[in-house]
C-alpha cells in the first residue's frame, strides 16, 4: 500500500491547516510543543517535531510523513464517545460519492474527490476524531479528520470544486463547501467512517520486472529531481536502476536499485518538497 497524506513542512508562505493544528496539538500533549496552537507550520513548529524525532529515533528531518504520524499517535481516542444516533458515512473512491446513512437507511448522497492514484485515499474501517469549522484555503468551510494512524486524512471543503467527481487531492475526500457544511452538522465525533475502491500497491520495482505505469511515474519522478535523464519508457531498466540507486545513496537508504515501500515514500515527500505541493 502507498502511505502519503502531504508531507507537513516549512514552506513559504507556511503550510497552514487543521492537520498542522493537530500535530501541534499533539506535541503540546506530548510535552515536546508550548507555542500557540494555531494550524501554521512555522520554524517553531518544526523545531518541535525535530526535538520529538530525536527522542523518538525517527530521521530528523522536521517534516512529518508517515513515520512521524504514527509516533505522535492519534491521542486519547478513547474519550470520544461512540454516536447513539445510528449515522455512519460509506465512501466509495471509484465512483466518487460519500453516502451518508442512518440505521442501515440512505439519507443522501454526495459527489466527492478522492486521492490521485499515487496519493490514494486510505481504504478501511475509520472514525471521524476531530472536528473544525472554517479551516480555510483548501480546505474550504468545515473539517472532519477521520482516526488513520499515517497521516492527516479528512473530509473537508475546498477551494477547487471543479475537482469534484475525479481522483485530485492528496488522499483526503474533498466535498462542495456547501455539502460538506451540511454533512458537518449532522455528523457526530466518533460516526463510523467505510472507505472502499481499488487499493494501489506499489509493486517492487527492479530489474527484470513487467513494464508499467508505475515505472514511467518512478522515471518521471526521478526526473524531476534530476536522477533520471532517458526517455519515460515505462520499462525498468539499468538506467533507471541506476537512478534509483543515486537517489537512494543521497536519501541515506540502502542503495540496491529496487524500489520498495520507503524508497516509494521518501521519492514522493522529495518530489511534492520540489514542486511545492501542499496541497490536501
Amino acid at each position: 500500500m502507498i502511505y502519503a497524506s502531504r508531507y507537513l513542512r516549512v514552506t513559504d508562505p507556511p503550510m497552514t491547516g487543521p492537520d498542522v493544528e493537530y500535530v501541534q496539538q499533539r506535541l503540546s500533549e506530548l510535552g515536546f510543543y508550548d507555542g500557540e496552537i494555531d494550524g501554521v507550520y512555522d520554524l517553531e513548529t518544526e523545531g518541535a517535531v525535530r526535538a520529538f524525532q530525536e527522542d523518538f529515533g525517527i530521521l530528523v528531518d522536521g517534516i512529518v510523513g508517515p513515520d512521524t504520524y504514527n509516533a505522535i499517535g492519534l491521542g486519547p481516542e478513547d474519550e470520544i464517545e461512540v454516536p447513539t444516533e445510528g449515522y455512519s458515512i460509506y465512501i466509495d473512491t471509484i465512483n466518487f460519492t460519500l453516502t451518508l446513512n442512518q440505521n442501515g437507511n440512505i439519507v443522501r448522497s454526495y459527489p466527492v474527490a478522492v486521492g490521485a492514484p499515487s496519493t490514494p485515499t486510505p481504504l478501511g474501517d475509520w472514525r471521524i476524531i476531530q472536528k473544525t469549522m472554517n479551516p480555510g484555503g483548501a480546505f474550504g468551510t468545515r473539517w472532519m479528520k477521520i482516526n488513520v494512524p499515517w497521516g492527516g486524512y479528512g473530509i473537508h471543503g475546498t477551494d477547487n470544486p471543479s475537482s469534484i467527481g475525479t481522483a485530485a487531492s492528496h488522499g483526503c475526500i474533498r466535498m462542495y463547501n456547501e455539502d460538506v457544511n451540511e454533512l458537518y452538522d449532522i455528523v457526530p465525533l466518533g460516526t463510523p467512517v467505510r472507505i472502499t475502491g481499488a487499493a494501489f500497491t506499489g509493486r517492487i520495482l527492479r530489474v527484470g520486472v513487467e513494464p508499467g505505469e508505475d515505472i514511467a511515474e518512478v522515471q518521471r519522478i526521478l526526473q524531476i529531481l534530476g536522477y533520471y535523464r532517458g526517455n519515460i519508457t515505462g520499462e525498468y531498466d539499468s538506467l533507471t536502476e541506476q537512478a534509483v540507486m543515486d537517489f537512494q545513496q543521497d536519501f541515506g537508504l540502502p542503495a540496491d536499485g529496487v524500489v520498495g515501500p520507503k524508497t516509494y515514500e521518501v521519492l514522493f515527500r522529495q518530489r511534492d518538497i520540489t514542486l511545492g505541493d501542499t496541497r490536501p
